[in-house]
Order: structure tokens, then C-alpha cells, then sequence
């Protein structure tokens, strides 16, 4: 499902596609709403094809990462036009995902397809390709099924990343990480990738484990549970909303902001006055992660704020 999102300086993206839009034929010059919805992608639905992805955030002005990340696909873009080839990005996060499908639907000649490997995939890879020459899903994401006992000594998710990574394979290689409780976890990688995992990965925490390729289609998912609660703060900062939706403390929270703990919509924040918005989601090491919902004001002058965490 699209999500209505809030997120700041848009402009500096927006600069940047104008930076090369001389050279396509046409670029649409709107300005992007402070509050606007991600389209459909092109092709059919995303519930037609198990690999499209669907989930996205936007980036906030101050992640310059994300924003060079995004110039970088817009290149990409501008040489599948010039070129007419079909190119790949890595698997990207939610709010790249979402800023540069915005961007890429305005291109006349360009059409674009996110794909993570299944519907509710968060880390997705975007294919970018002249019209006349995408025209179908590109194979550009495997899965892997990592066994092993794990009854007695269960792993969690940044376990299974720290074992693949220890591999040497670069983060954005890899896509979303499916826990499967006692059974293991099933992993979305880059294809080419696939055969160096089942060989170089061995263990998981202390638990010897075995990998197979799957098909995309064997990926077992269900939609992510929730429980939604109301509170009412002085602020949106992060550290208010952050300590009432997690329930700790806010010096504690404060902590987890200084050790670099915090990440909003992905990307780490460093202040505690940070303010949030509408369908902004707030993860915390080691405590999961919530989103923001509706927020109204009071009659006090309070934020009556809806939080929505991930159980």
C-alpha cells in the first residue's frame, strides 16, 4: 500500500533531476506536496506480482546520503535513456525507494519497476529502462533459505545480518530479512550473489546453519502486526514521541540518540528536538521500531498523537 508521507527539502532534488532533464525529452516541472502519495508504479498492480515492492518512506532534507543516493539514480536514468539499455539499482532503502520513483515517473521517456520479492518488502531494487525496452520484470532478486536448529537458541534479525555481512557482502546487496522463528529466516539477495552465500555462510550466533536457493513464490510472509495506542505530548519531538511510543523514559531515549541507536525512516538522527510527522517511523536498537499516525492539536495546545508499533 502507498503511504501518505510528510518530508522535507524536496527541492534539492528536485534540483538535481533539472541538473540533466535538457537532455530527455520531457520533465514534468511540478512541485512535489509536502504531503503527497506515491503513485502506482508502472506495469499492473504491485498484488499481481509477488516480487513488486510497494512500501515506501520519504527522505528528510537533512540525509544527504540519501539525497546523493537518489542523484546517483537519476544518472543511471539519464545514461538507460541515452543508451537505451536496462540498468539496476542495489536494493535501496524506503525513503530512496520513495524519493526516486517520484522523481523517475516524470521522465516521458523512462519507465521504472521496484521489486524486493514480495509485497511487503521493505528494501527494494528499482530497474530503469527505455519504454520500448522494459517490458517485462527483470530477474534481479533471489531468495535463500538459511536452516538450522535454532529452538534453543533463537536469532534475531541483526544476528543474521551480522553473519551475512561478516561474509563480506555489502549491505545493499541484500534485501529484506524474513524471520522464521525456530526454522531459520529466509533472506532476498542480489542473483549473482546467491551461490557465494550457500558456500561462505556457516553460522549464524552459535548455530551451524545450511543455505538453499528458493523460488520467489516459497517465501513465507504475513503482513506485520501492530498495536495502535493513543498519547497526548507537549511536542513531536522524537524523544517524546520516542519515549511514550516505546515506553522508556526519555533520558533513556536520549541515550539511544547519542549512542546513534535511533533511526528516523531509516536514517540516524543525532537530535533530540527532531520533529516528526505523519507516517515517519522511529526504530530503536534493540527495542523495534513504530510509526507516527494522525496527529491533532488539542484544545491545550497539546498534539494528540496516534503511534503505531510493530510487535
Amino acid at each position: 500500500m502507498a503511504a501518505t508521507i510528510g518530508f522535507a527539502g524536496p527541492w534539492v532534488l528536485r534540483k538535481a533531476a533539472n541538473g540533466f532533464a535538457r537532455s530527455y525529452s520531457t520533465l514534468i516541472n511540478s512541485t512535489l506536496s509536502p504531503y503527497k502519495t506515491l503513485r502506482s508504479f508502472p506495469f499492473t498492480s504491485p498484488l499481481t506480482f509477488p516480487g513488486l515492492c510497494h512500501v515506501a518512506q520519504a527522505i528528510r532534507g537533512d540525509d544527504k546520503h540519501a539525497i546523493e543516493e537518489v542523484k546517483h539514480i537519476l544518472e543511471m536514468a539519464k545514461r538507460a535513456s541515452s543508451r537505451r539499455e536496462i540498468l539496476h539499482t542495489n536494493f535501496l532503502t524506503p525513503p530512496v525507494l520513495k524519493e526516486s520513483m517520484l522523481t523517475l515517473e516524470k521522465l516521458a521517456d523512462i519507465r521504472a519497476v521496484a521489486q524486493g520479492g514480495y509485497p511487503q518488502a521493505e528494501r527494494c531494487r528499482i530497474s530503469i529502462g527505455h519504454p520500448d525496452l522494459l517490458t517485462n520484470y527483470p530477474d534481479v532478486v533471489a531468495a535463500l533459505s538459511v536452516t538450522g536448529n535454532f529452538a534453543f537458541q533463537p536469532c534475531s534479525h541483526g544476528d543474521y545480518l551480522g553473519a551475512i555481512l561478516g561474509t563480506g557482502i555489502a549491505r545493499e546487496k541484500l534485501g529484506d530479512i524474513i524471520l522464521q522463528e525456530e526454522k531459520g529466516a529466509q533472506i532476498l539477495i542480489v542473483p549473482e550473489l546467491v551461490d557465494f552465500v550457500i558456500s561462505s555462510l556457516d553460522k549464524v550466533g552459535n548455530v551451524s546453519v545450511s543455505c538453499t536457493k528458493i523460488p520467489l513464490i516459497s517465501l513465507d510472509y504475513e503482513p506485520p502486526r501492530t498495536q495502535s495506542f493513543k498519547t497526548v505530548e507537549a511536542s513531536l519531538r522524537v524523544d517524546a514521541l520516542g519515549s511514550a511510543g516505546f515506553k522508556i523514559s526519555r533520558s533513556k531515549l536520549v541515550d539511544s540518540i547519542s549512542k546513534g541507536e535511533v533511526r528516523v525512516n531509516w536514517s540516524p538522527v543525532s537530535k533530540n528536538n527532531t520533529i516528526l510527522r505523519t507516517g515517519d517511523v522511529v526504530s530503536v536498537s534493540g527495542r523495534g521500531r513504530l510509526k507516527v499516525g494522525e496527529i491533532k492539536t488539542t484544545r491545550k495546545g497539546k498534539f494528540e498523537v496516534e503511534l503505531i508499533r510493530y510487535l
